[in-house]
């Protein structure tokens, strides 16, 4: 069992009532280039492929969440009073829609430099933290700035409730391409251990994922219940990292008065992957925040995921 310690989260929520939901669909399409003025020829800044990331409440209130299944990758932080919250990213394909979307925090800035200028699905945040969102290379989304991308859902109450039609964001999907976290795919790494269940533990929150050899597949639970989507489909990521970081103080503070925690995400530090019914115990090193993350073998060799969705859940370094 893994046991890790954190702060604890209110969260700001999105200001209006965005209109009803109009049940657009999924998207599937290639990103079109995009030519330079004047000429024939693409501009090569501009077909830098745009991953979507969405900031996803994760109380108990916001469950079961919407949408979740479909992200490429889920972040999973600290964030004030023990609580976490989610980050979904999609890259290959978007879902008809996302949510609870609730609001951003400081250390989703420098997570977020691995991608080119992602475009970034949030309720709001704090005052004095909307300036440094605003000039972050990124594409700020809140409902005041996308009204019509929003809708209020009618099984959960306010500020659990806002949701997002992706696909009136991100018109086209990007593609794997788009991934730029330096994830590896392929075949497992030698070793490791046979594990078919691990927990992480915040103060107040709780993540169980449990191997099932028939789905091979990690079933997540979430405080101690089976997590499924709002359609009944239980959340099973391919591979589980869970990445232990530095969690310092930031500048910020809830509406309470609590202070929001930093998960730095530069830097290095030792991981745990889960993939194939097993455990492995690697290194992870990102040197600057336009890096993508590098997961290694205790000898230096690239550590490669399973196929399909993966979690990361950032836990306090001892």
């Amino acid at each position: 069992m893994l046991t890790v310690t954190g702060l604890f989260a209110a969260g700001c929520t999105g200001h209006g009532t965005p209109p009803a939901d109009d049940g657009r669909g999924q998207v599937h399409t290639a990103r079109p280039s995009t030519s330079q003025p004047g000429t024939s020829e693409p501009s090569a800044e501009a077909d830098l492929p745009s991953v979507l990331a969405v900031k996803i409440d994760n109380v108990r209130a916001a469950r079961p969440q919407t949408g979740l299944d479909a992200a490429d990758v889920v972040y999973a932080e600290q964030v004030e009073g023990g609580l976490s919250r989610l980050m979904a990213v999609y890259a290959t394909k978007l879902p008809k829609a996302v949510g609870p979307v609730r609001s951003a925090r400081e250390s989703d800035l420098e997570l977020l430099r691995q991608f080119h200028e992602p475009t970034l699905a949030f309720s709001g945040a704090q005052g004095k933290l909307m300036p440094l969102i605003n000039s972050a290379p990124l594409v700020a989304r809140t409902p005041e700035k996308a009204s019509g991308a929003y809708f209020r859902g009618a099984d959960k109450v306010v500020p659990h409730n806002l949701f997002l039609h992706p696909g009136r964001l991100v018109p086209a999907t990007p593609g794997a391409a788009a991934l730029t976290n330096g994830f590896r795919y392929g075949p497992a790494p030698a070793g490791g251990v046979k594990d078919t269940s691990e927990t992480v533990r915040y103060p107040a929150a709780r993540f169980t994922f449990t191997w099932s050899q028939s789905r091979e597949r990690w079933l997540v639970s979430m405080d101690g219940a089976p997590d499924v989507t709002a359609d009944g489909k239980r959340l099973a990521p391919a591979t589980v990292v869970v990445q232990y970081v530095k969690i310092r103080k930031s500048a910020f503070h809830d509406f309470l008065g609590n202070n929001t925690p930093y998960t730095v995400t530069v830097g290095s530090g030792r991981a745990k992957v889960l993939r194939d019914g097993r455990a492995y115990d690697v290194n992870w090193q990102r040197a600057k925040a336009t890096d993508g993350t590098e997961f290694t073998t205790k000898d230096g060799s690239p550590v490669n995921f399973a196929e399909g969705q993966v979690w990361v859940v950032f836990a306090k370094a001892s």
